[in-house]
């Protein structure tokens, strides 16, 4: 098992950045496929972005191509989501997730899921 805990949400102008963090517990951080997701009051949960075990494969939601990046430090045990020139659309409660599977958009098919940490940007 693994357990996410998500941070660096928060109140940001638009334009402005934020960097989110996702830690996980355990020993097999490197297993697991990663990926952000986002789901905004009144919506569905969104996929946002997910990299690959190693790092080196990143995909991402047309919506946040160019102006976010995933990244992951598997010494640290941890997953991050850089966000640039944000919108008030992108506003939502984040969610890092694991899977022991493929990379994948589908929320469904990752296991563990962290608490999520939000993130306002005002106009």
């Amino acid at each position: 098992q693994v357990q996410l805990v998500e941070s660096g949400g928060g109140l940001v102008q638009a334009g402005g950045s934020l960097r989110l963090s996702c830690a996980a517990s355990g020993r097999t951080f490197s297993s697991y496929v990663m990926g952000w997701f986002r789901q905004a009051p009144g919506k569905e949960r969104e996929f946002v972005a997910a990299i690959s075990r190693s790092g080196g494969y990143r995909y991402y939601a047309d919506f946040v191509k160019g102006r976010f990046t995933i990244f992951r430090d598997n010494a640290k045990n941890t997953v991050y989501l850089q966000m640039n020139s944000l919108k008030p659309e992108d506003t939502a409660v984040y969610y890092c997730a694991a899977d022991l599977k493929g990379i994948t958009t589908d929320a469904n098919e990752y296991e563990y899921w962290g608490q999520g940490t939000s993130v306002t940007v005002s106009s």
